[in-house]
């Protein structure tokens, strides 16, 4: 694995480098981000860990740029305790996971690796529920012969769904595999994402795909 860490204290750097080092994994160190977002684009890492709080530019900054220009690397982002609003609006501009600080270096490891093991899994291109199919190349998603507009968000949520067709996924599981939030922002974010999504492939149809299971979450599934 090769590893671009962006953290400006030289130190804590210094501490994640040996220890990815000791992982027999290679490190590479940016300190700010303009240096930061010219590396990540200019090599083929496998994981990026992104400190949020960068001089020339932040983390945030860093990371939209990176998905506007499709770049799809891994990240994580690094955190102080109190930063839960940065942190929430790096996981919906598209970073994979993140650690608050003070970490402990062996966790840090070990999400890594787990970013990198779910960006290898092979996974199918074209999922289908009933007459419902979504294109995961193309993000193309049809009911029948009707081709549906989604947004971003509601794509991501639909592919959750397709894969997880037939078993019930509560709000709190669909909060980490869909918004990568590891707590509960206290909104009802799911509820109307399910709501906008429900709207787009059931709405005219004559059989539901997506259902409630109340006091449970939802299921995408076809009816017998």
């Amino acid at each position: 694995m090769r590893v671009l860490v962006v953290e400006d204290e030289r130190k804590t750097a210094s501490f994640i480098r040996s220890a990815l080092e000791a992982e027999e994994m290679t490190a590479d160190i940016c300190h700010n981000g303009p240096d930061a977002l010219r590396a990540a684009l200019g090599v083929a890492y496998d994981a990026i860990v992104l400190d949020i709080m960068l001089p020339g530019q932040d983390g945030l900054g860093v990371l939209r740029q990176l998905r506007q220009q499709r770049n799809q690397t891994p990240v994580l982002l690094l955190s102080a305790r109190g930063e839960v609003n940065d942190r929430v609006e790096g996981l919906n501009l598209g970073a994979d996971d993140y650690l608050p600080k003070p970490f402990v270096l062996a966790e840090l490891v070990a999400r890594l690796r787990a970013l990198v093991r779910r960006g290898n899994e092979p996974r199918p291109q074209l999922l289908r529920v009933g007459d419902l199919t979504l294109d995961t190349v193309t993000r193309q998603a049809r009911r029948g012969d009707t081709d549906l507009d989604l947004a971003a968000r509601e794509y991501h949520l639909l592919e959750f769904l397709m894969r997880s067709a037939g078993r019930v996924c509560g709000r709190m599981t669909i909060l980490e595999k869909v918004w990568n939030y590891h707590f509960d922002p206290g909104t009802n974010i799911v509820d109307v994402y399910v709501r906008r999504l429900r709207e787009k492939i059931d709405e005219g149809f004559a059989s539901k795909l997506l259902h409630t299971v109340r006091g449970a979450g939802y299921v995408l599934r076809e009816e017998k």
